[in-house]
């Protein structure tokens, strides 16, 4: 290259001319540089974790939190009964004449929800079997006499098939903190009608826990109730959170496979962490695909976001709103 352009190569550089005022890097070095510059940026700063690792990571740390909140709550050694402790279950007593009828309209509902109708598809093709479409038939005659290739398919069959209903899953948290105490027979009355109603539904599984200072099993998973379990409703707190993971992980809210519905039967009125972390189990579990259906004894209720309110001071006629909002959690799934 020295040689074609005539410089001598054992010659110093020659220093650059700056006495025009020009840059002493040309604008093409300017580029250069920049771009160095900025890809040693890009490279050497740390890579950000994008939504979706994070949003997996969220999820995955609530999976863990809910099993441990299972584990704790139906651990098959507790002890459920006795009247010292916190949120303790005193006894049980016969369910009622209305109780019962109450349960059995709510499995009618419940099996009426998971009914799926036939579904019919129509099938076209050009040879049988099938039934014969003469239009069809006439077109793909004249397609051949034009000399092109058949495309009318001129046999048309319908088949029908049945689909099958996803199984139910229900959970039950019933809150038994003081300001539920007048509340305290509807409360389980209400707890048992919805268990025993799930009992008798095919594919259906239901839990129902207590929220109070601590979270109790009234009914473990695949458990049928065997009487209406009877409790006072007088501590000083409520464990919601504590609640709506134990039946999340027990039951699989949150999977998709099933249809999902949590039964939450409380005025809402809840500590102010309570309320916080509780809404975003609430939050988390309807974007999942669960229904969360909020049964609260009087208008003074504090429902959380996304559910579905309804007062409901008498429980025998829960059967029928229930029953409602089933129908929607298995018509969605």
């Amino acid at each position: 290259w020295c040689r074609i352009i005539g410089t001598d190569p054992d010659q110093p550089a020659p220093a650059p001319d700056a006495s025009d005022g020009s840059s002493t890097s040309s604008a093409l070095a300017e580029a250069i540089g920049a771009t160095l510059t900025a890809v040693e940026a890009a490279t050497t700063a740390p890579t950000p974790t994008s939504g979706k690792g994070e949003e997996r990571r969220r999820e995955q740390q609530a999976r863990e939190t809910a099993a441990k909140a299972a584990q704790k709550v139906f651990s098959a050694t507790r002890t459920d009964t006795g009247r010292r402790g916190n949120t303790v279950i005193t006894g049980t007593r016969p369910p009622r004449t209305d109780e019962q009828a109450a349960a059995r309209r709510l499995a009618r509902r419940l099996r009426a929800a998971a009914h799926r109708d036939r579904v019919t598809t129509v099938h076209t093709s050009p040879t049988p079997p099938g039934r014969l479409s003469m239009r069809g038939a006439l077109a793909a005659d004249a397609q051949r006499a034009a000399g092109a290739t058949p495309t009318a398919e001129p046999f048309t069959r319908t088949t029908r098939r049945h689909v099958p209903a996803p199984p139910l899953r229900i959970g039950i948290a019933c809150d038994v903190s003081g300001s539920m105490h007048a509340f305290a027979d509807p409360v389980a009355s209400a707890a048992w009608i919805i268990a025993s109603a799930a009992a008798h539904v095919p594919d259906a599984d239901s839990a129902t826990v207590i929220f109070g200072s601590r979270v109790r099993p009234v009914t473990r998973p695949g458990q049928r109730p065997t009487g209406v379990s009877t409790f006072e409703a007088r501590d000083s707190r409520e464990d919601f959170v504590e609640a709506v993971d134990a039946l999340d992980a027990a039951l699989d809210l949150t999977r998709p496979g099933a249809a999902r519905l949590l039964v939450v039967v409380s005025d809402g009125i809840f500590k102010h962490q309570q309320l916080i972390d509780g809404q975003q189990r609430v939050d988390r579990l309807t974007a999942a695909g669960c229904a969360v259906l909020w049964l609260a004894p009087s208008e003074r209720a504090y429902p959380m976001n996304g559910a579905h309110l309804t007062i409901l001071p008498d429980p025998a006629a829960a059967a029928d709103t229930i029953g409602a909002a089933a129908t929607r959690a298995l018509r969605e799934a």
